[in-house]
């Protein structure tokens, strides 16, 4: 019992700088060869709440040293944003932290009234969308799409 028990005790020590330091920053490096945003997204995310994570630590490690359990609360928390069949970081984001991040929240005066109003209700991905077709097709086609799908939605 004397090596499984030390092995428990230090199961944080011992695969805690693998979950929440080497395979995110591996990772992260193949997120930034890959074409696609998603997992930028989920690892740049991931490494803004580990910052959180270590700011708390240090700002509160005379509370946690008489916890034992916080180790563990944060290595199962971490394989929680880390692991991809949870995505944990993503999700988070998606969440929580997108609903209150403006940045990039301001419509071109360009765009009449009605037309901002709906822009600014919309992601900053949907947004560029938009004001791409806009350019394409002019703001006439945008406001026949915008009253098609009133349209729709009051049948449903």
């Amino acid at each position: 019992m004397g090596v499984i028990g030390a092995m428990a005790r230090h199961v944080d020590s011992l695969i805690g700088p693998g979950v929440m330091l080497l395979y995110p920053l591996y990772a992260s490096m193949r997120a930034i060869e890959s074409p696609s945003p998603i997992d930028d997204q989920q690892w740049l995310t991931y490494w803004i709440l580990y910052s959180f994570i270590t700011l708390f630590e240090l700002s509160c490690w005379k509370v946690l040293q008489w916890l034992p359990f916080w180790p563990y609360m944060k290595l199962l928390f971490c394989m929680w944003l880390v692991m991809p069949m949870f995505n944990g970081a993503a999700y988070i984001y998606s969440n929580y932290v997108r609903k209150y991040v403006k940045v990039g929240s301001h419509v071109s005066s360009n765009y009449p009234q009605e037309q901002r109003k709906v822009l600014q209700m919309m992601s900053l991905d949907a947004r560029k969308s938009v004001a791409t077709y806009i350019d394409k097709y002019g703001p006439d086609a945008f406001d026949r799409v915008v009253k098609a799908a009133e349209k729709e939605a009051r049948k449903h």
